[in-house]
């Protein structure tokens, strides 16, 4: 199958969750990950996408500085390129509605997919989240379920990371 483009990978160590990889393609963002090799990384970039993967940290720097700035608790709003066209237009829909919860603030699975025009939808939207590739900058620890509690997050350490990032932002959680 011939590649749709390529994608530009690199690091960044040290953060207060761990150790991240960051992939951008020429529009914009398209992957955070974390806890995997370059190798795996590659991997799954290369699977999911079926793009190219090339490492090139210069290419990521600057969602590297912001990421590291939002992880310090010094920068609230990311102003990073995405690339949306990497994700289905469910999915889409559904993480843009997440990009827009403010820094600090949280909504149910059921008030985003009331959002994007599909109420009875909560459990595609939990899906739509629990397959975000950019955790933190489309924060997706920022959904919740109808019960004020944390459900389901993949980066990191689950819902301890999730549970801290939430605290980090000072939002109130029952």
């Amino acid at each position: 199958m011939k590649t749709k483009g390529t994608l530009y990978i690199g690091e960044l160590k040290g953060t207060p969750i761990g150790d991240l990889w960051l992939a951008v393609s020429d529009r914009g963002l398209a992957a955070v990950e974390w806890g995997k090799s370059q190798a795996e990384f590659e991997a799954y970039l290369a699977k999911r996408f079926k793009w190219t993967v090339e490492y090139r940290p210069k290419m990521v720097a600057q969602a590297a500085s912001e990421l590291r700035q939002y992880l310090k608790g010094k920068r609230r709003q990311f102003t990073l390129s995405i690339d949306w066209s990497l994700l289905r237009p469910f999915q889409q829909a559904a993480l843009k509605a997440t990009y827009e919860i403010p820094y600090g603030e949280t909504r149910t699975y059921k008030e985003i997919a009331g959002h994007v025009g599909r109420p009875h939808a909560a459990r595609a939207v939990g899906r739509a989240e629990a397959t975000n590739p950019m955790a933190l900058v489309i924060p997706c620890h920022r959904v919740i379920g109808t019960d004020n509690k944390l459900h389901g997050y993949g980066l990191g350490e689950g819902l301890k990371t999730k549970e801290w990032l939430l605290k980090l932002e000072g939002a109130v959680l029952a």
